[in-house]
C-alpha cells in the first residue's frame, strides 16, 4: 500500500520541515519550490502546502488531493471553482503578515507625513531644501478598510500614536483599538472624516474597485491614501487622477492593478505617492510563522478526520 503523501512547495529550513515530518512519520513528504521536485507528486498528494499555477494535475478525476494550504494570505489567483467542486479545503495564511504589513502601512503613513521620501529624493541630488514640512500624524484620523488580523495590528498602532481609529468591514462588531466601526455600505460617509484610508480588504466580487473617483472625490484633499491589500481594489486610473489634481495629499502602494507596475504608469512620476514592489509582507519569520502557527495545528486536526479550522476558505465569500 502506498504511503499518503504530503507536498511543500516551498524551500522551508530543516528544522521546520522536521517539524512535520514528526506529525505524519508515516507519510511521505516532499519538500522544495523547485517545480522539478514536486511536479511529479502533485496527482497523488493528499495535502499540497504552496499552490502553484502548474499544479493542475493535482485537480484531475484521478486525484488524492483533499486539502491545500495557501502561502499567501490572498487566495484570488487560487482555482477556487474547482477547489468546490471537489470539496478541496483551502486555507490561507492569513495573519503571518500582521506584524510586516502593519509596519510598512506606517511607515508609509510617516514618510508621507514627515516628507520622508521628499527628503530621500533631495540626498540624491545634494538639494538642501524644508519641502515644507508640517504634518503631524498625532491625533488624526484613520479609516482601516478591512479589519482582519492586519487591520487590528494597525488599529493598535494607531492608538500609540494618539490616533482615532475608523474601522470598515461588513459587520459592526466592536473590536479593540477601534473606536468606530461601521459597514462597508458606510464607507463613503466616514472617508470625510479620515485623514489616512488604510485599504486592507482581499480581492473578492464584492471589492473590485471599492475604491473609484467618488471615494477619492469624497476624501479630504489634505488625506493619505494607503493600498495594502489587492491592485483590483481600486481603480487605479481613478487614483491616478486624484494624485494628479490634489484631490488627494500622497498614496503609499504596495499593490496594484498589473504587476509588476509598467513602466508607462504616472504612479512612477509623481512626488506624492511610495512605491513598494508588492513587497509589504515579507519577513524574516514568514515560514515559521506558517508552518507554526497555521499548518501544523491544522494538520493536527485534519489528521483527526476533521476540517483544518484556521483560516478556511469560505468559497463562497471567496476569502
Amino acid at each position: 500500500m502506498s504511503k499518503r503523501k504530503l507536498v511543500i512547495a516551498q524551500n522551508i529550513e530543516k528544522e521546520l520541515q522536521g517539524q512535520v515530518k514528526n506529525i505524519v512519520p508515516d507519510w511521505e513528504v516532499i519538500v522544495g519550490k523547485d517545480q522539478e521536485t514536486w511536479q511529479k507528486h502533485v496527482q497523488s498528494a493528499e495535502i499540497i502546502a504552496g499552490w502553484k499555477k502548474d499544479m493542475s494535475a493535482a485537480l484531475n478525476a484521478a486525484s488524492s488531493l483533499r486539502w491545500v494550504q495557501s502561502w499567501s494570505a490572498g487566495v484570488d489567483s487560487h482555482p477556487l471553482e474547482a477547489f468546490a467542486e471537489r470539496s478541496i479545503a483551502l486555507t490561507s495564511a492569513n495573519g503571518v503578515h500582521a506584524y510586516p504589513i502593519s509596519e510598512t502601512i506606517f511607515a508609509m503613513m510617516l514618510s508621507l507625513t514627515r516628507k520622508i521620501h521628499a527628503y530621500v529624493r533631495n540626498q540624491q541630488s545634494k538639494t538642501w531644501a524644508h519641502e515644507h514640512l508640517k504634518l503631524e500624524l498625532h491625533g488624526k484620523t484613520a479609516g482601516i478598510i478591512g479589519m482582519g488580523a492586519i487591520g487590528k495590528e494597525t488599529a493598535k498602532i494607531a492608538k500609540a500614536f494618539g490616533m482615532k481609529v475608523i474601522g470598515v468591514r461588513h459587520s459592526q462588531k466592536p473590536e479593540e483599538f477601534v473606536d468606530e466601526m461601521v459597514t462597508t455600505e458606510r464607507l463613503n460617509e466616514v472617508l470625510p472624516s479620515c485623514d489616512y484610508v488604510i485599504v486592507t480588504v482581499p480581492l473578492t466580487s464584492e471589492t473590485h474597485h471599492l475604491f473609484g473617483e467618488k471615494q477619492f472625490h469624497t476624501m479630504k484633499s489634505s488625506s493619505f491614501f494607503i493600498n495594502i491589500g489587492r491592485g483590483e481594489v481600486v481603480d487605479e486610473s481613478a487614483l491616478v487622477e486624484a494624485l494628479q489634481t490634489e484631490k488627494i495629499a500622497g498614496a503609499g502602494l504596495d499593490v496594484f492593478e498589473k504587476e509588476p507596475l509598467p513602466e508607462d504608469s504616472p504612479l512612477w512620476e509623481l512626488d506624492n505617492v511610495i512605491l513598494t514592489p508588492h513587497s509589504a509582507g515579507s519577513t524574516e519569520h514568514y515560514d515559521k510563522r506558517l508552518i507554526e502557527d497555521i499548518f501544523i495545528p491544522n494538520l493536527k486536526e485534519y489528521l483527526k478526520g476533521e476540517a483544518p479550522s484556521i483560516n478556511l476558505v469560505d468559497f463562497d465569500k471567496g476569502y
